[in-house]
């Protein structure tokens, strides 16, 4: 029996480096044939990406999903803007949080769900570098003492 392997979830690190994350949602992704075979096979980067919101609709610009292989000349454009498909109270939410001073809506993580392409994407607010610092050494802190604690068991 052959087993299915699921297509990968793709993770933006550098999102929670940069960012403080207040709350998550998740959208379904327009994409084309071409786009969605790309992802399937993992050939997406989230650098530069964001999400806007225009005319009531919000859109996830400079995305960049590679071109697909075989795509011939039906393949799509790397970067650009992708509409996010979420409910009207999930938009006015969004909205109303992106007129506060200071919040922006980063895309976090893309994966398949039943089949449809969801983007996770979260309304975040900067770090400032010393935010940062504090992140890394806490990082490392616990990273010390899962390597110290490893081979020990308490039963």
């Amino acid at each position: 029996m052959s087993e299915k392997k699921s297509p990968p979830t793709l993770k933006n690190r550098k999102a929670y480096h940069d960012f403080f994350i207040d709350k998550t949602f998740e959208a379904g992704l327009v994409l084309q044939g071409t786009e969605v075979k790309s992802l399937r096979a993992g050939n997406a980067s989230f650098t530069d990406a964001f999400a806007f919101m225009q005319s009531g609709e919000i859109w996830l610009k400079d995305l960049y999903i590679k071109e697909f292989d075989q795509g011939s000349y039906n393949n799509h454009n790397t970067r650009r803007n992708r509409k996010l498909l979420l409910n009207k109270d999930e938009i006015s939410k969004i909205d109303k949080a992106l007129k506060q001073k200071g919040l922006t809506l980063v895309p976090l993580k893309i994966y398949f769900k039943r089949g449809r392409a969801k983007v996770e994407i979260g309304l975040a607010r900067g770090k400032k570098m010393y935010d940062k610092r504090a992140t890394i050494a806490e990082k490392d802190v616990k990273r010390e003492m899962d390597r110290k604690f490893k081979g020990s068991v308490n039963y």
